[in-house]
């Protein structure tokens, strides 16, 4: 069974359990903790490792959830103007903008049921997003304020898909579920079809088709849900992409024409989205043990691509060169999905399937 549908098996298991009651049983780490967990958890704690120890507070943009419900909290951005964007799947607000005190400026929806992936584009003096919607089968373009400007659907182009679909009752573009854009500096953007087929597909400005690489498999070209991507630009002679391959607990670097430069093991961490700020590279780690259970932490890495921190989780160690497995320390989050980095370097982290709890904030130290 691929981590795809284990992911679907996990939210519908846990959906009838909850509607039995039986959730607490089913989850390792409930929600519903002794009171001296409860005030454990509440208190601002200080995680992570060497210079990149933060303070936990989970009191950070909580709202109230008849006025602004959220579902799973997937994806968040900072604007020019330094505002938090937030994506969400709950189809009353897919979009929810805080400034940086947790208080909402702005929510508007497009009515997208699997909202996922959000990506902020600079063209000019003006900014748009990205969003991917992995039940869809689509990828939106839009203004800051909710404009679309267009839709990218199934690539037609790559034969693979309609293959997928011969003597089979779905479509070939069911089998089309992006995760995730990145865009270059040129304009062209990058969607990882990370709960399809795994592709990374190229489109120019305007959303035509360049090509494409990746695809299921093991081989070093291939990757294994293809959750996240984003563009490396910490050397801007040599950009590049970085992608997940979080099936395999590993991350590559492509060229932005595809050819596959290098393999980065991260044993035990599912890791979702690759987030650059700074000289550093930051990822959220959805799950390291066990999807039927709450888990997951943050991973800081330096510009050689060395985890230095791990906050909600121990401390990294390399023996030989080679990583050890990170333990998630059972307390500070639940399924995180992303991380978003703002000038001070404090992290925002949404968290998928947590509860409906908003992102939590962690406070540089």
């Amino acid at each position: 069974m691929n981590q795809q549908n284990k992911r679907r098996d996990f939210l519908k298991q846990s959906t009838l359990l909850a509607g039995a009651g039986l959730l607490g049983t089913a989850c390792s780490n409930t929600v519903e903790t002794s009171n001296e967990m409860k005030t454990e958890m509440k208190a601002k704690r200080i995680i992570g490792h060497g210079d990149y120890t933060y303070r936990v507070n989970k009191e950070w943009g909580v709202l109230d959830p008849t006025n602004v419900p959220v579902q799973n909290c997937h994806e968040m951005v900072q604007d020019a103007q330094g505002r938090l964007i937030l994506a969400t799947d709950h189809v009353k607000n897919n979009i929810i903008i805080y400034d940086r005190s947790g208080k909402v400026l702005d929510t508007w929806t497009l009515d997208l049921i699997g909202a996922h992936g959000l990506t902020i584009a600079t063209e000019g003096e003006e900014q748009f997003l990205f969003i991917t919607d992995s039940e869809l089968n689509k990828v939106v373009k839009t203004t800051l304020d909710g404009k679309v400007l267009f839709e990218i659907n199934y690539p037609k182009e790559i034969a693979t898909y309609e293959e997928q679909a011969k003597g089979n009752e779905r479509t070939a573009a069911s089998f089309f579920k992006p995760t995730e854009v990145a865009v270059a500096p040129n304009g062209d953007f990058y969607v990882a079809d990370g709960y399809g087929l795994d592709y990374i597909i190229r489109y120019d400005s305007k959303g035509n088709y360049i090509s494409h690489f990746g695809g299921k498999g093991d081989d070093a070209t291939q990757l294994q849900n293809a959750h996240g991507v984003t563009l490396d630009t910490r050397n801007p002679n040599n950009v590049e992409l970085l992608v997940t391959s979080r099936a395999k607990q590993e991350f590559k670097r492509f060229s932005l024409d595809g050819e596959h430069l290098e393999t980065i093991p991260t044993p035990g961490c599912w890791i979702c989205r690759p987030v650059i700020q700074g000289e550093e590279l930051y990822f959220p780690v959805i799950v390291t043990k066990t999807w039927g259970a709450y888990d997951g932490l943050v991973i800081v890495l330096d510009k050689n691509n060395t985890i230095i921190s791990a906050p909600g989780g121990s401390a990294p160690v390399y023996k030989n060169g080679i990583l050890q497995p990170i333990e998630y320390d059972g307390l500070t989050f639940l399924n995180p999905h992303d991380v978003c980095i703002d000038n001070d370097k404090n992290i925002y982290v949404p968290q998928w399937y947590s509860g409906k709890t908003y992102p939590i904030m962690l406070e540089r130290v």
